[in-house]
């Protein structure tokens, strides 16, 4: 994972729209990048729902909100569709900014054990330095907790 200060990794991946999106590109303003295991499961569903029933506030505040899983850009049109998500979700099925970022990691869930997203969200500052680590959040508060942050 990567620690508070560290300079956060560019990366290129597609969003919902197959538009190719770099964190270079916005330069000068801080990013909200969540990582979340997978489009349509409970938990990344009322992940999403939240940053969506937040996203006036977090453009009140100039952030950008970004959100990355291993799925595909089509998953993702469908997701942001089904569930009027107004923010940018990257697709990365090769897990390259996934793994660039330390959130493929060993999990256990139901008695097995296996290797998956581990739900983080990182606060990217203007000056692309991270400036906030949430390993493990929970996705009915992140977007609060998230928000919260960015106002200390």
């Amino acid at each position: 994972m990567l620690e508070i200060g560290a300079i956060a990794p560019d990366f290129t991946l597609s969003d919902q729209h197959g538009n190719t999106v770099s964190l270079s590109d916005f330069a000068g303003k801080r990013v909200v990048l969540y990582f979340y295991p997978r489009d349509n499961t409970p938990g990344c569903t009322r992940q999403a729902c939240a940053f969506a029933g937040a996203y006036a506030a977090f453009r009140a505040e100039d952030v950008v909100v970004i959100g990355v899983s291993k799925d595909s850009v089509a998953s993702h049109q469908k997701f942001a569709e089904k569930y009027g998500l107004p923010f940018i979700l990257l697709a990365d099925p090769e897990r390259n900014v996934i793994e660039a970022y330390g959130v493929w990691q060993e999990k256990k869930m139901a008695g097995r054990t296996g290797m998956g997203v581990v739900r983080t969200t990182y606060i990217i500052g203007a000056d692309r330095r991270v400036t906030h680590v949430m390993p493990k959040v929970k996705p009915d508060t992140n977007a609060a907790d998230v928000l919260a942050a960015l106002r200390q």
